[in-house]
């Protein structure tokens, strides 16, 4: 029971971090959500990264055509690179019934020094990811459940 209870309390925290409860429970895109999406030369569907509209750990304040959206630094890397890949880039909104389009090249708006970083694009994707939050929140609920097997241990 203690552990079911620890499993939701985390899920969450998790949501908190992140400002809502689908960026984490599901990569499905929902009505109302903000998306870089690349299309090869035809339209076709390439790849995607999430967009958020608000703060949270790990994300980084940008600009595209002249709104504030929050975004991670491999959303930045993977753009460039999707481009130097003969693929346009564009942000798009769901809006329920399909994508519309709200901004173009977003690669000319947002570069990796605007973020803060340095280096090729391939490189900062090849790396991890880390948000202080989410590591620290795991190891305090994995000590608690070790605590917690310990204790009933005969």
């Amino acid at each position: 029971m203690l552990k079911q209870l620890l499993a939701v309390l985390a899920f969450f925290m998790v949501a908190q971090t992140y400002g809502t409860t689908h960026a984490i429970a599901s990569g499905i895109p929902s009505p109302g959500d903000f998306y870089l999406i690349a299309r090869d030369r035809v339209g076709d569907f390439a790849g995607s990264h999430k967009v958020f509209k608000r703060t949270a750990a790990g994300l980084h304040k940008v600009s595209y055509c002249k709104r504030e959206y929050w975004v991670r630094a491999h959303t930045v890397a993977w753009t460039l690179v999707e481009v130097e890949n003969n693929r346009a880039v564009r942000l798009e909104f769901n809006f329920g019934k399909g994508w519309r389009p709200i901004c173009d090249h977003p690669e000319q708006q947002v570069t990796l020094s605007d973020i803060g970083l340095a280096g090729d694009p391939r490189e900062i994707l090849a790396k991890p990811e880390r948000t202080s939050g989410s590591l620290s929140l795991f190891g305090a609920i994995s000590k608690s459940l070790r605590e917690e097997t310990e204790a009933y241990a005969p």
